[in-house]
C-alpha cells in the first residue's frame, strides 16, 4: 500500500511544484494566435481615445505594448489601455 501511495503522490507533487515554478516565469508555455476584429483604446485618465474595426494588431513579446491599426491609423499603447474583442 505504501508503494501505490508514493506512485500516486509523486507525480502530483512534481506537477504542483512545476506549476508553482512556472508561474514566476511570465512565459507562455503554448504559443497561440489570436484574432480580434474590434478594439477600444483608452487614455490614461479612462476616456475613450478611439474605437473601431481592427485592421491589424501586434503584441511585442517582451514588452507591455500593443500596436493596433484602426481606420488606417496606428496606435502604440500600453496593454492596460486596450480592449480587444471579436465583437
Amino acid at each position: 500500500m505504501k508503494k501505490s501511495a508514493v506512485k500516486v503522490l509523486a507525480p502530483v507533487l512534481l506537477v504542483s511544484v512545476l506549476l508553482l515554478v512556472m508561474t514566476g516565469c511570465n512565459r507562455q508555455i503554448l504559443d497561440t494566435t489570436y484574432s480580434f476584429s474590434y478594439a477600444r483604446i483608452y487614455t490614461p485618465d479612462g476616456q475613450i481615445l478611439v474605437e473601431g474595426k481592427v485592421s491589424s494588431w501586434r503584441d511585442f513579446e517582451d514588452d507591455d505594448q500593443l500596436q493596433v491599426v484602426i481606420n488606417g491609423t496606428t496606435y502604440l499603447t500600453h496593454t492596460s489601455l486596450v480592449i480587444l474583442s471579436t465583437e
